[in-house]
């Protein structure tokens, strides 16, 4: 029986399902959305709400807090300058679970897609735009 026992293991030891906490959390507020299995998305959910939460207030002490959850200091400065403003006046649910039609390749795994409520993806148009531009500034 289970009684009392949180969380899901992901057939991963501790340290392994530490690392891939921080990673796939980091990887959410560098670029705003991750394709990632079902599981790994729902177990993860709560820590990356919970850093949101955290980040509405700027002070030292919360940065610090940040730092040691995530320990990425890009990712951290990314969630206290871009993303906690513009979730200001929300009162939670930050994030969003969207199934894929498509299950994974390899092992038919559910995907879903995991972002951030306020995601708005970059026209096509103005990726291309950029990178034309960072072209012409590396020659």
């Amino acid at each position: 029986m289970r009684h009392r026992v949180r969380g899901r293991r992901l057939n991963r030891s501790s340290s392994h399902r530490r690392a891939l906490s921080r990673n796939l959390v980091s990887a959410l507020f560098r670029h705003g959305r991750v394709v990632t299995t079902a599981p790994k998305a729902k177990e993860y959910r709560g820590m990356a709400e919970k850093l949101i939460t955290l980040a509405k207030e700027h002070n030292l002490h919360r940065v610090r807090r940040a730092v040691q959850m995530l320990g990425d200091k890009d990712a951290v400065r990314i969630l206290f300058e871009e993303i906690a403003p513009s979730m200001k006046d929300r009162p939670g649910g930050y994030t969003r679970i969207v199934r894929l039609p498509t299950p994974r390749l390899g092992d038919k795994g559910q995907r879903v897609l995991f972002e951030l409520v306020n995601y708005v993806p970059k026209a096509s148009g103005e990726q291309a735009e950029q990178v034309g531009e960072e072209a012409e500034a590396a020659s």
